[in-house]
């Protein structure tokens, strides 16, 4: 997937949107239409959608079952969480597990042995989950299928200023040869614990950042 930035250079990765910024009850076709004009190159949905949507998807996030070449979020806390999800992506070793802070999988060692139980699986890396649980999302990079992006700190999982270094992390990208794509993800989940005035403009205000960074030099 080819992509550029406003004055039509190439960049080094191509950068998205996950749905969930636009706000949990906007229509998929809308909120992509959004991105669009926004200027992203491509959006995150839930893997239940189907339809022609104006811009190309990038990834496909399914729960609580993994499907093939989607991603899936770990299970939360639990005391048969493990199992479970050994079983399920062990079934299902294409889609991608996406490690969260406050799930089974809250710290980069225990995302580590878990991969050392399931051969060949990749990960969805969250920079904010990651960076919230303490941990540095780049020593999960090699094992990346995709990568969202978010500002955070340790115990804040989004934020407008954070910890997060970027500039660091996509060199990292470009040392691994990383295949994949970038979205950023903000949302508003208050029923979830994770309220946020405008994660809208959060993500169209760190995609401005970002896309200097992302050029080719």
């Amino acid at each position: 997937m080819a992509a550029v930035d406003g004055a039509g250079a190439p960049r080094r990765y191509p950068l998205g949107i996950v749905f969930i910024a636009f706000g949990a009850g906007t229509p998929i076709p809308e909120a992509a239409a959004q991105a669009r004009d926004l200027g992203f190159d491509h959006i995150d949905i839930p893997a239940t959608f189907s339809g022609d949507l104006p811009l190309p998807v990038g990834d496909r996030v399914a729960f609580p079952r993994p499907q093939p070449g989607c991603s899936c979020p770990a299970l939360p806390c639990g005391p048969d969480a493990w199992e479970r999800m050994l079983r399920a992506f062990r079934a299902v070793p294409t889609a991608l597990l996406e490690p969260w802070a406050g799930s089974a999988l809250a710290s980069t060692d225990a995302v580590l042995a878990f991969l050392a139980e399931v051969p060949g699986l990749r990960l969805l890396v969250d920079t904010g989950h990651v960076t919230c649980w303490g941990g540095d999302p780049c020593d999960l990079l090699p094992h990346a299928g995709h990568v969202q992006l978010r500002q955070a700190r340790r115990g804040v999982n989004q934020a407008r200023h954070g910890d997060v270094d970027f500039a660091r992390l996509f060199d990292r990208l470009d040392e691994l040869e990383y295949p994949g794509l970038l979205s950023i993800e903000y949302f508003d989940l208050p029923d979830r614990g994770a309220p946020l005035d405008d994660p809208l403009g959060h993500a169209v205000a760190l995609a401005h950042e970002l896309r200097p960074l992302l050029a080719r030099t």
